[in-house]
């Protein structure tokens, strides 16, 4: 079994409402949907969402790298060899995770499709009895947090994600405290910063003010590649420090083990490059005694399912916040949700069914890239 051809999707999902973080404001998402085809008919599917804050990606980049890179490395090898495929589009060209993962996941697609197995049977076995997922809530006032908070306890959800660090440490404080008052003690409530606090000593200060609201964790407070600073808010603080943005790499994983950066680490899909780099970072994790997450860039249901694959997998990896399709007004597939749990489908590949016209009514722009048949 080879690849033989690519079709290559840039889309825009649209939102249900803007998605708002410390560093941008989403009133939609952009990706790109990497359909793959093999010699044998089977058709695997892959997803790209790049972030220019985080992976350093742009979508019109990334689909140009896609296209003139990356699938071209792929021709003609077995979904199978994904070693030799990542060791050749590492090769070809450095960086890039999104666009990586992109045909990492569409590997792993038609794999799962080839022997008739889910993905998470590939990588490791089915290692949880169930995935669950919180509700996030992104920036607004400490009011509108608070209700959507309690709203979110009432409509069943079991824990919460808090976005702050848009404007100033002391109005997150009080966005944070309201939204404790608003759904009990019990709730359990993380905290993602995406870098907002920026300093050392702001994010000590406020973390240490934190303390009385009982939070699960505090994600990234400082800005991303300063691990040495990471490890030294951990220390001056007692609630448990995620870093996410500074996890870019296997590289990144060592650094924070040896400088005990972080309780726990934050992997993406789209920042690692896929589900087999992804994988090999939770269990460098777990060989120190960090747990992992498999965070979400707002994928839609094929990039979702993936990580939740990966999710799976692990009994190190004991978190996921792959919401990405309960924000879209519209998508391409059909990942099922029944809160607080993610339903994974138990079908081949990823188990998601592509609505091949709907794909098309969100796409903006596509190419198709084929092996030439001059043999």
């Amino acid at each position: 079994m080879k690849i033989i051809k690519a079709d290559i999707y840039s889309v825009n999902f649209p939102l249900k409402e803007p998605f708002i973080i410390s560093y941008a404001s989403y009133p939609s998402m952009a990706a790109i949907i990497v359909r793959l085809q093999t010699d044998d008919g089977l058709i695997g599917y892959g997803e790209a969402v790049p972030d220019e804050h985080v992976t350093g990606e742009q979508v019109d980049g990334a689909f140009e790298v896609l296209k003139n890179v990356l699938v071209p490395q792929i021709l003609d090898q077995s979904p199978f060899n994904i070693e030799e495929i990542h060791f050749s589009m590492n090769a070809a060209i450095a960086n890039n995770p999104a666009a990586k993962a992109a045909i990492d996941i569409a590997c792993y697609d038609l794999m799962g499709k080839a022997t008739n197995q889910p993905v998470y049977n590939l990588i490791g076995g089915r290692a949880h009895d169930n995935l669950q997922y919180p509700k996030v809530l992104s920036i607004e006032s400490p009011q509108i947090m608070a209700e959507k908070a309690a709203t979110a306890v009432k409509q069943g959800f079991s824990s919460l994600k808090l976005k702050v660090g848009l404007d100033n440490a002391a109005l997150d404080i009080e966005r944070i405290y309201a939204v404790r008052k608003a759904v009990g003690e019990d709730m359990p409530i993380r905290i993602d910063v995406n870098q907002g606090w920026k300093t050392v000593g702001l994010a000590v200060q406020t973390i240490n003010r934190l303390e009385a609201a009982n939070l699960t964790w505090i994600e990234q407070p400082i800005r991303m590649g300063d691990i040495r600073g990471l490890a030294e808010v951990r220390r001056k603080v007692s609630t448990p420090i995620m870093a996410d943005e500074s996890v870019q790499s296997m590289e990144d994983v060592i650094e924070i083990i040896r400088l005990e950066a972080a309780d726990y680490i934050n992997i993406k899909l789209m920042k690692a490059g896929g589900i087999f780099p992804a994988v090999h970072m939770a269990k460098a994790a777990e060989a120190a005694g960090i747990i992992a997450q498999i965070g979400s860039m707002v994928e839609s249901s094929i990039g979702s399912a993936a990580g939740y694959h990966a999710v799976m997998s692990r009994k190190n990896i004991q978190t996921a916040e792959l919401t990405g399709p309960l924000l879209f007004s519209e998508e391409v597939g059909n990942l099922h949700y029944d809160l607080p749990y993610v339903k994974l489908s138990g079908k081949p590949g990823i188990g998601i069914d592509v609505d091949q016209a709907q794909l098309m009514k969100l796409t903006t722009k596509s190419t198709t890239v084929e092996r030439k048949d001059d043999r």
